[in-house]
Parts: C-alpha cells; sequence; structure tokens
C-alpha cells in the first residue's frame, strides 16, 4: 500500500532557501536576521556573527559573507 502522506510531500515544491546573519544561537536553534528587517528561528549548527543558509526551518549550511540587496516595492 502506497504511502500517501509521502506522496503528497513528494509532489509539493520544498520551500525557498533564504539567506541571514546569526544573531544568537542556543541549544542548537539560530536566531537569524534577514535582509528586509526579518527575523526566523532555526536548527542547525551556526556562530554567532556568521551568515547562513536557512530552508525550512533548518540551517543548510555557511553562505559567503557578501553584501545583500533587497528590493523594496
Amino acid at each position: 500500500m502506497p504511502n500517501l502522506y509521502q506522496q503528497l510531500r513528494e509532489l509539493l515544491a520544498p520551500g525557498r532557501v533564504q539567506i541571514g546573519e546569526v544573531v544568537a544561537y542556543a541549544d542548537g536553534v539560530a536566531t537569524i536576521n534577514l535582509p528586509g528587517a526579518g527575523q526566523i528561528r532555526a536548527r542547525g549548527a551556526a556562530t554567532v556573527g556568521g551568515k547562513v543558509f536557512v530552508q525550512d526551518g533548518v540551517i543548510q549550511g555557511p553562505a559567503p559573507d557578501l553584501p545583500v540587496y533587497v528590493d523594496v516595492i
């Protein structure tokens, strides 16, 4: 019998990858400032002051320290 939940998850696209700067880290959870004044929390390894890639609430890895421009409309 096929797993219907797994089939549905395969049809849905994963969340978008975001980049942000880690401002706090405790117990495996980081608080991340996003460009454009947003803030999220994500699980994973990070260092305060570093930039990371985040997808679906999970830190994917370190991001390069490059300038980020936000287009405000």
